[in-house]
């Protein structure tokens, strides 16, 4: 039985990418992990099997309060997975939800947090719920932004990407690494490194570059293309589109760049977002 380590993100922040990379160095196959093998490695937080065993009636049934108070029993479960480090992905903020904690701290050895400039995530989620950039932009500064209960899975509480950033970085934790998607982009063998390092992992250089290379976005997008993934919305025409920063230039509006920055400003602020013709 292992403890759990988060691997958490505001939707659509690099929580995939950094699956893929750790699975990657941790199997050390010379050829990429397919992308349907990534529930092999790290569990979902919000699959609702997690928290069938312990209800008494069918989850459909349930109350939300009464589907909050079953979280942490099926996040216990999950420990008893894998004989040690159990890795988890969440997209849920760091807080209560009708009165319950969102994550177990019991069962919790640490987490690994990846966050991204919101003037590019407005890009990417747009695609991924639906929306168009306007109702994005809203949904990222709502404070109850989330999802909700479906056939496989349990809502997820993103809150604003705001209070999302903040409630799990506004304390430093030596459990806790803080990873921009940006830094993981520009030098990844050098990032890549330090995820690995706090991990307690020492990869030669060569398992380190094959892993980053067998997770490169060519190779998810890639495989994608030619398996399809299934965490890939119905709606969607990809999961991976584009996976680079600053496409917020060619993009956004300048009112809309301003709503954003309005919104979020402390936050951008503190990781360096803002940029400087908007200070």
């Amino acid at each position: 039985m292992g403890a759990l380590i988060w691997l958490a993100s505001y939707p659509k922040s690099g929580n995939t990418w950094m699956r893929s990379f750790l699975h990657n160095l941790l199997r050390d196959a010379d050829e990429p992990v397919p992308l349907d093998k990534l529930v092999d490695f790290c569990l979902g937080e919000s699959w609702r099997v997690w928290i069938e065993p312990h209800a008494d009636k069918p989850v459909d049934g349930m109350s939300m309060d009464e589907i909050a108070r079953l979280r942490p029993l099926g996040q216990a479960d999950m420990t008893k997975v894998f004989p040690d480090s159990v890795f988890v992905k969440t997209h849920n903020y760091l807080g209560a939800w009708r009165g319950v904690p969102l994550h177990n701290m019991d069962v919790t050895a640490g987490a690994i947090y990846v966050l991204r400039n919101p003037l590019d995530v407005v890009l990417s989620a747009r695609h991924h719920f639906n929306l168009s950039l306007d109702d994005t932009i809203e949904m990222m500064a709502r404070e109850t932004a989330g999802s909700g209960l479906t056939e496989t899975t349990i809502p997820e509480v993103f809150s604003s990407w705001s209070s999302h950033v903040r409630s799990w970085t506004s304390r430093p934790n030596p459990q806790l690494l803080v990873m921009r998607y940006e830094d993981l982009i520009s030098d990844p063998a050098r990032h890549f490194g330090i995820v690995a390092r706090f991990l307690g992992l020492r990869p030669a250089d060569e398992r380190l570059a094959k892993a980053i290379q067998n997770s490169s976005f060519d190779v998810l997008r890639k495989q994608e293309q030619e398996g399809g993934f299934a965490e890939r919305p119905a709606h969607a025409k990809a999961f991976f589109r584009v996976g680079q920063s600053g496409q917020w230039r060619n993009e956004l509006s300048p009112g809309q760049i301003r709503r954003i920055i309005s919104s979020h400003r402390q936050q951008m602020e503190r990781f360096g977002y803002i940029p400087e013709d908007y200070r």
